[in-house]
């Protein structure tokens, strides 16, 4: 039975076990559960903290789970690894100081740097061969700085407001660009392809839609063209034997531009449709 574990709560949470669900698995319907059987698809699920997962899961107590890239890499954990980015949950981390202090990473050097995610950023120090005082916070980072116990902090960004708001600027190189990821353990366990492949039908799904239209076969190869499709487009005769009937993948993002150029060049009846899974 393949032990996977899923976080309980945060940001990487709810699109977990939606996610899961579309896959076909069934997960808790009480947030109170820690643990549950899915004996139809033989796999157990266990509810943890997301900053624990990477290490149950490398330590070979758990086989494979859902976490944030940061987490896994603040981790350290040398038995777990990424097989597969999920597509959800991003963040990216980057340094911040006072407005004009700092302009490159070196200046650091030797000074008291503040984070939530200390493995994670000494692991990057390390790299650039930069030496900090690392102060490792639970949360709440942004006011180090103003509190006098960091010159500069380590954090996760989105607009950058928060930050502007402690008075702080980013500056530096990008730390990680993070994002859900399906990790495993030191062993491949039985059901991790099964598990891997349906996640990949449900991102899919997610990313494209089904275009089906009416075109006259003279303009196929333009087409086509707009329009080429995973591998190829689907092509069926219709009555009239100078049309054919015409269904083809393509990502969700922009759909809408390719259905006026399809109708620019003379397809009509032109419907889009919801991919609910997939298996490429």
């Amino acid at each position: 039975m393949l032990r996977i574990a899923v976080p309980n709560k945060g940001s990487l949470a709810e699109t977990s076990f939606e996610l899961l669900a579309e896959a076909g698995y069934t997960g808790r319907r009480d947030p109170k559960d820690l643990h549950v059987i899915d004996p139809v698809n033989d796999v157990e699920f266990f509810y943890l903290r997301p900053k624990d997962i990477a290490t149950y899961v490398g330590s070979g107590a758990l086989d494979v789970g859902i976490t944030g890239r940061d987490l896994l890499l603040d981790a350290r954990m040398p038995g777990a690894r990424e097989i597969e980015a999920l597509g959800f949950g991003g963040s990216t981390f980057r340094f911040a100081g006072p407005p004009g202090r700092y302009s490159e990473l070196g200046e650091l050097e030797g000074l008291r740097v503040a984070t939530a995610y200390p493995g994670l950023v000494d692991a990057f120090l390390d790299e650039q061969g930069v030496a900090v005082d690392l102060v490792p916070l639970d949360g709440a980072v942004e006011s180090a700085v103003q509190l006098g116990v960091a010159d500069a902090v380590a954090d996760v960004v989105s607009t950058g407001t928060t930050l502007r708001q402690a008075g702080l600027e980013i500056f530096g190189p990008v730390l990680l660009e993070s994002e859900a990821v399906l990790i495993t353990g030191p062993r491949e366990a039985d059901g991790t392809e099964t598990l891997l492949r349906r996640l990949r039908g449900v991102m899919v799904a997610r990313r494209y839609v089904l275009v089906d239209y009416d075109l006259p076969v003279a303009l196929v190869e333009q087409a086509v063209a707009i329009a080429p499709g995973i591998e190829s487009p689907t092509i069926s005769p219709l009555r009239d034997p100078e049309w054919v009937a015409v269904r083809v993948m393509t990502p969700r993002k922009g759909v809408n531009n390719v259905m006026d150029e399809l109708y620019a060049i003379g397809a009509r009846a032109i419907l889009v449709s919801a991919i609910h899974n997939a298996r490429l």
